[in-house]
């Protein structure tokens, strides 16, 4: 029997990967997240939208739930379980709106925008692919493509249409690179990164986990983005980040397929209603 057939981690580009579905199940994409939200915040937009009309500073769980939730259920769910978390994070999005700021800090707010929604979607491709290149190999290009062109369901499940998704890689790093250079941390942004990393009403494993979670956030965040945030970033810390992906990289070699692809199987029952 093979490696893969035992459901074991096969490195190099021979390991088979046909798109979205086998990659997003990685739970060791979560630890991207982080970036990912931050990477968020710092749209203003998004990041007094998410100030004045969630509380996933103060409840990070839920917000993460709904996220895995959605994902999960898109890229690897039935027809049902994709329509109904479609339906919920619609509903969810619905008050979220907010008029522009008089004093010119952030523009007008909506969740149905379909740029805001392009960001959000990009921002999860870009870190999620991102920790995947870190810990397995790299795709073949005809590969990378086809996963690059799924992840667009992110966003086209919502409002956003499939035509705003950047046609090819090359066409979403010319975007990506655009956004990034636009986005302006403000003190709201500060303020709301500050207390999802400290998670003080998190649940006592999750806070545990911070500190670490807080310094690999930080460290995977574009330099102009990291300082726009307030925090600062050594020569030291890049060494030490390094070797936890190196031992992040033998951890997952060892590691099943079931065991690293089980936070999928608990949200998707949740996607349905049943019982994790």
């Amino acid at each position: 029997m093979r490696a893969d057939e035992a459901g074991w981690t096969v490195f190099g580009r021979g390991r088979r990967v046909e798109g979205i579905s086998d990659i997003a199940p990685e739970a060791v994409l979560l630890v991207g997240a982080g970036r990912s939200v931050l990477l968020q915040l710092a749209h203003p937009a998004v990041g007094h939208g998410v100030a004045r009309h969630s509380g996933f500073a103060t409840d990070p769980m839920r917000r993460l739930q709904g996220t895995l939730t959605y994902i999960y259920a898109l890229t690897n769910g039935t027809e049902a379980q994709r329509e109904l978390v479609s339906r919920r994070v619609n509903a969810a999005h619905g008050p979220v709106r907010s008029e522009p700021a008089d004093d010119g800090s952030h523009p007008a707010y909506s969740a149905f925008d379909p740029q805001l929604q392009l960001w959000v979607a990009a921002t999860l491709y870009e870190s999620g692919m991102g920790m995947y290149e870190r810990i397995f190999s790299g795709l073949e290009p005809e590969t990378a493509e086809r996963v690059y062109r799924q992840y667009g369901v992110l966003g086209s499940a919502l409002q956003m249409p499939e035509g705003l998704w950047p046609a090819t890689r090359a066409d979403f790093r010319a975007y990506w690179e655009d956004a990034v250079a636009g986005l302006r941390v403000d003190e709201t942004a500060r303020g709301v990164a500050e207390v999802l990393l400290r998670a003080e009403k998190a649940p006592w494993w999750l806070r545990a986990g911070m500190p670490l979670a807080r310094f690999v956030t930080i460290g995977l965040l574009p330099e102009t983005v990291r300082s726009g945030f307030g925090y600062t970033w050594t020569t030291g810390q890049e060494r030490r980040l390094g070797m936890f992906f190196g031992a992040l990289r033998c951890l997952v070699r060892v590691t099943p397929r079931w065991i690293r692809r089980a936070p999928m199987g608990i949200y998707l029952r949740r996607a349905d209603g049943r019982e994790a």
